[in-house]
């Protein structure tokens, strides 16, 4: 095989749309491919070498609903089970309308909800909850604290009528923890790093680490604002001109040293993260053997759960022709996505640039990284999913 047009794609990309990136592909339980290019810090001008650490946000979540679906195939807890079996705060919930007006939820969140971002959450990390759970906690913002506190906060809308891109993944991580009886980094590292033999793979950063991490920049568009949400920063971009800002290295969905963000707190490098990767394209089962899933849950994850009203909801640019299953978008047509992957390609993406691709059909398997803000996944998602298959033959 000949992976030359995903080099050139990721030296385009170090030259022309992030400072530095890096690819890890693995085919069949076979690294196959692996390259990086640009800079991990451009004041130095430092290479990129893929061994850097970095944060890569919302690729935590395809870790999240791996470690919670670990837990469903142990016959722990069913999809349709109300949360409030399990975290009780969540008995009660309360949504706020339009005009402000709160009222009582038509039905409970279930679990399966939190895994399809349709329970009602928003994504504010500076709710009334959160601030009193940094009150209560002394700043450390204990994870499973803080989920039950944002139990008190009125949902968007009720339950299963919308998807919304949400904290659901942090109530997931909180959720994990309450049937798990572990710290949600504890069960990660015991049941998913440790197997696959993840050891550069963390939620809360060493000297070490943050040492040895790449610098974090944002991109920011000719007469664009410095200052903006990087979920929103995640929906979509722009191919315009614009500049690197570093932006140092903080991730802001880290609210305390015992807040274990399961929506965006690992810490990982290209090469470390792809074994997980990996695993997903070898349908649960790792590149040294270790099995962290089973082949139908594998399966379910990948999925589309969303009903025709939700489907409206799930519109990004970079979505087109995906469904969404357990936390992980699905591939579901090809003339609306344009895409040469198969249908049932999926994984998830992060706002500093970090990308899953896996298809458990061929047993792909692809982690991408870069470290910038603002990545325009419209863009360059597509575009690295067509050079790879390309690649195959």
């Amino acid at each position: 095989m000949d992976f030359s047009a995903v080099k050139e794609f990721v030296d385009y990309m170090a030259a022309n749309r992030s400072p530095g990136n890096a690819v890890k592909v693995y085919l069949r339980g076979e690294e196959v491919f692996s390259y990086a290019a640009g800079y991990s810090d451009l004041e130095t001008k430092t290479p990129f070498t893929g061994n850097e650490h970095v944060f890569i946000y919302s690729c935590s979540k395809v870790a999240t609903v791996t470690a919670a679906a670990q837990l469903l195939e142990k016959g722990k807890y069913l999809l349709n089970d109300p949360l409030y079996e399990y975290i009780p705060e969540y008995r009660y919930m309360s949504v706020r309308e339009k005009d402000g007006i709160v009222r009582e939820a038509k039905r409970p969140i279930r679990i399966g909800d939190l895994f399809s971002m349709t329970a009602g959450f928003d994504y504010n990390m500076r709710s009334p909850s959160f601030l009193k759970t940094k009150e209560m906690t002394d700043g450390k913002y204990d994870t499973l604290t803080a989920i039950r506190q944002l139990a008190s906060e009125p949902l968007s809308f009720d339950p299963g009528e919308h998807w919304q891109y949400s904290l659901c993944h942090d109530v997931l991580a909180g959720f994990v923890e309450a049937v798990s009886g572990m710290k949600f980094r504890d069960y990660v590292r015991k049941n998913i790093f440790e197997p696959l033999e993840m050891e550069q793979s963390v939620y809360h950063p060493t000297d070490k680490i943050l040492e040895n991490m790449a610098s974090q920049y944002s991109f920011v568009p000719k007469g664009a604002s410095t200052n903006f949400d990087i979920v929103e920063a995640q929906k979509y971009g722009t191919a315009a001109d614009g500049t690197f800002v570093n932006v140092g290295k903080r991730n802001s969905h880290i609210l305390g040293e015992e807040y274990d963000s399961g929506g965006a707190g690992i810490i990982t490098t290209v090469s470390d993260y792809a074994k997980f990767v990996a695993a997903l394209a070898g349908s649960g089962k790792g590149i040294n053997g270790a099995r962290i899933l089973s082949p139908y849950t594998v399966e379910l994850m990948k999925t589309d759960r969303l009903n025709e009203a939700q489907h409206k909801d799930y519109c990004w640019q970079a979505l087109r022709g995906y469904g969404y299953g357990l936390g992980v978008r699905t591939h579901i047509d090809r003339a609306l996505s344009g895409s040469v992957a198969n249908l049932g390609e999926f994984g998830w993406g992060g706002a500093a640039g970090a990308t899953v691709i896996t298809d458990n059909t061929i047993g792909l398997g692809v982690f991408y990284v870069q470290h910038c803000l603002n990545p325009r996944e419209e863009w360059y998602q597509p575009r690295l999913r067509n050079a790879v298959y390309g690649c195959i033959r």
